[in-house]
């Protein structure tokens, strides 16, 4: 329990000491992500509490492969760098009830995310938080077809507001990196799929 608390410090006062040096250095945190200069990510804190992100990336692969991989519920973990396992999943009349524990440097613990998610036609993936470790949670994806059909053009909403102590401005800095990871992980299980397919 001991070294755990004490990596988890280590974490938070490495990021703190990279923040203060980046700020004073007046270097601004780069907006794109991924290996095309269409893609963007800001995440900003909110004035009432909480980190919202918004995203517009592109991947190589149709609209129903990155559907396919980011509706794969079984998968989740698999899709981020955090360590996170699915405890539970339950579908009932297209709604997909995940429950997953999730491990985070900056979070002493296990923290428990319980989330509903549905689909808006083919397009579209909505997720919004039942019950966990999180005081708000929501997620949302719109997929359209550009290229001709043979890549996507994804639009991506992110809120939490999580049940800690952390300040927010130190999740912000966190999630930035996690969602670059995240978004790095789909474009590689994309191109993946889309060469088997061919």
């Amino acid at each position: 329990m001991r070294s755990s608390g004490s990596r988890s410090l280590a974490t938070v006062l490495t990021l703190l000491v990279l923040t203060c040096a980046i700020e004073s250095s007046g270097i601004a945190v780069p907006s794109t992500v991924g290996a095309t200069d269409a893609d963007e990510l800001e995440v900003r804190t909110e004035p009432d509490g909480g980190v919202r992100a918004t995203a517009r990336i592109v991947f190589d692969a149709k609209p129903r492969v990155v559907f396919g991989i980011l509706t794969d519920y079984a998968h989740w973990p698999e899709l981020f760098e955090v360590r996170m396992k699915l405890a539970d999943l339950k579908m009932h009349e297209g709604i997909a009830r995940t429950d997953l524990r999730i491990e985070h440097a900056l979070l002493p613990g296990e923290r428990r995310l319980v989330t509903d998610s549905r689909t808006v036609t083919d397009r579209g993936i909505v997720t919004d938080l039942v019950e966990g470790d999180f005081k708000r949670y929501h997620r949302a994806w719109t997929l359209n077809a550009a290229d001709g059909g043979v890549r996507t053009l994804a639009d991506f909403e992110l809120f939490v507001a999580i049940d800690s102590m952390v300040p927010d401005w130190l999740v912000a800095l966190a999630m930035r990196r996690e969602l670059e990871s995240h978004f790095r992980i789909v474009k590689k299980k994309a191109m993946e799929r889309t060469g088997v397919e061919r």
